[in-house]
Order: C-alpha cells, then structure tokens, then sequence
C-alpha cells in the first residue's frame, strides 16, 4: 500500500523500489551515515558493524533459497567455509587480487552448493533438512582429512599484506567500507533476483512445486538455482570473513552457526530482503550484547562460574528465537508492513 495520492502511470514505475521522494531521502541519508560513521565511530563499532555487513550478505542468500524458493537449508556456515577456504587458497597460496579472490570463493561455495540443490529436486522438507546438515559435516571432514598442504588441515590458513587498488586491508575501517561496498552490490543484485522471472519461479515453487511444474517452470533447476545462488552469496560472505580476520580454520563455521544465520533470517522475516538485513542487525547486536554483559555478570556472581553465565546467554538468544516463532512467526517485516499499512491508513479503518 502506497501513501494517499502516490500512483503510477507504467509498469517500471509500479515495480520500483523507490517509490516516494521521502523513501528517497531516508535511503540516501542512511547510506550517507554508514559511509561516515568509520571517521567517527570507536574501532570495537567499526568492527562490530562490518561484521554485521558480512554476516547480512550470507542471510540474504539464505532469504532467496529458503524465503523465497521454499528450500530448507542448514549448511549455510559451511558454504560459508567453503568459499572462505576457496578465497584464503587464492590469496594466500596462487597470490592472487583480492577481488578475484572473493569471486572465486562464491563461485566454489556456488559449485558446493549445487550438489546439494540436485537432492532438493527429489526431495523437500524433514529429509532435505537432513541433506543440508550433511554438508556441514562433509565441509568439516574435507578440511580436517584433507593434506595439510592443500588447506591447512586443523591449523587452518593465514595469509598477510593484504591490500585492494593499492590500499592495505590491515585496518578496520578499509575493510569496512570494502564490507559495504559488496553488500551494497550483492543486495542490489539480490533484488534483481527476486524481482525477475527467477525470483517468480522461486515464489511459484515455494508455494506448490506440483503447480510450478504444471505451469512450464522446470521445477528441478529452479530448486538448483536456489541453492546455487543462496551458497554463490554465503561464499562471498565466507570470503570476506577471511580478508576481515587473515585467518580460516574449520571452527569458524560449525552448524550453530548456521542455526544463527537461519535465526536473523526468522526474525526478520521469511521472504523479505530488508526483513533478513533487520534480523541480521537484531541478532548480531543481541550477541554483542551478551559479550558486553558476561564479564559483568561474572563479576557480579562470581559463584555461578564463567561456563554458566555464557550458556545462559546463548539460552536466551534462543528464547528470543522461539518467541519468535510463537507470536511473530511472519518477522519483523510483517509487523512493520502493518503498522505502515495502518498509518497510511488513518483514520479511516478500512
């Protein structure tokens, strides 16, 4: 629903995401903001905030393979790994450019990822949610059998002197604004997606594949395309991670998580792009703040020991998640979707 007396008289204007001039400003004064914020911001929120950047690209993946095209997956963090490992190879080892590099490591996690999208074609549900947690115990079994050699083994992979156009990625803010300048790119790639004839195969195979197939979707690729897709953006994001941090090893990505990745995703909503971005800023800064709150709360009950404190934290990020589920199971989206549809609206109640 559009604000009284906002229409359109053609097609490229009805499907625009930009819509009013309002919309306009408050887009152009948030990227305004997230482009100054590195000149006065304390290192700990640069930090914090391309950690939110990277970790948003890989739940925008997951949007489109699991909002949008309806397959369930849980082996997210380990194509995250996987393009981690891929990039950290060409880097560290073949020596090569860092934007080459991240390219590379989506198209491996892409390639990972297409293997698990040929079982989705013959199966859904429970089983394809089992198929999915394989590949997170495959990942694992690659990297630590594997030659040291090839990718480090236990140890992991640790590459230096990293630099972009001449400029080193040793500090945060630089890799801050690399980390923002890829989201921006994926995201605006990622609404190109579900705004085309793919993005309406996807929709149309999440709510009845039976239907899809009926209607002339070939059903089969668009499931791989999904997970292609969905692995190509959590191998960008992996790759990133490690430009970000100069080291990989396996206990970076571990199937919890993926639970967390598909947790911003709830929370912010299914099939919503700004809904995974809002999540993904909700749970992370939740996480950080039960960084900030643990030594306190140690020090405050030191009997209770540090092991405990930090359970029950994690407890309580996943009781957030299962209210979640309970009361708001569409996601923030929803929610906001309404209220805005009810102040454009008042007034009048109907």
């Amino acid at each position: 629903m559009d604000p009284s007396g906002i229409f359109f008289t053609g097609y490229a204007a009805d499907r625009s995401l930009v819509r009013t001039r309002w919309q306009l400003a408050a887009l152009l004064l948030l990227v305004a903001t997230l482009l100054l914020l590195p000149l006065w911001a304390s290192d700990r929120w640069v930090g914090i905030c391309y950690s939110i950047f990277i970790m948003a690209i890989a739940v925008v993946g997951l949007q489109i393979c699991t909002g949008y095209a309806g397959q369930i997956n849980l082996g997210q963090s380990a194509f995250m790994g996987v393009g981690a490992y891929a990039s950290a190879v060409a880097i560290g080892y073949w020596h090569w450019p860092v934007l080459p590099a991240i390219a590379f490591g989506g198209a491996a996690a892409a390639g990972f990822g297409a293997l698990f999208g040929l079982s989705a074609a013959r199966i859904k549900g429970f089983y394809l949610a089992l198929t999915t947690i394989a590949a997170q115990a495959l990942f694992q079994f690659l990297v630590l059998n594997l030659p040291a050699a090839w990718l480090g083994g236990p140890g992991g992979v640790h590459i230096e002197n990293i630099a972009i156009l001449g400029v080193s990625l040793e500090n945060d803010r630089a890799i801050y604004y690399l980390a923002f300048l890829v989201l921006a790119v994926m995201l605006f790639g990622a609404f190109g997606i579900v705004r085309s004839r793919h993005g309406r195969a996807f929709e149309a195979v999440r709510d009845d594949d039976v239907a899809a197939g009926m209607m002339g979707i070939d059903v089969m690729m668009a499931k791989m395309r999904a997970f292609l897709v969905g692995a190509f953006y959590a191998g960008v994001a992996g790759s990133l991670w490690v430009v970000a941090l100069r080291h990989v090893s396996v206990e970076q990505f571990t199937l919890f998580n993926s639970i967390w990745i598909i947790a911003m995703m709830i929370v912010g909503g299914l099939g919503s792009l700004v809904g995974a971005l809002i999540g993904t800023v909700l749970i992370q800064l939740a996480k950080e703040g039960v960084v900030t709150l643990g030594p306190y709360l140690i020090e405050v009950l030191p009997a209770v020991g540090q092991d405990f404190v930090f359970a029950s934290m994690n407890v309580l990020l996943g009781g957030i998640v299962i209210l979640f589920l309970l009361f708001e199971p569409k996601g923030l989206m929803h929610r906001i979707n309404i209220l805005k549809g009810a102040f454009r609206r008042w007034p009048f109640p109907y």
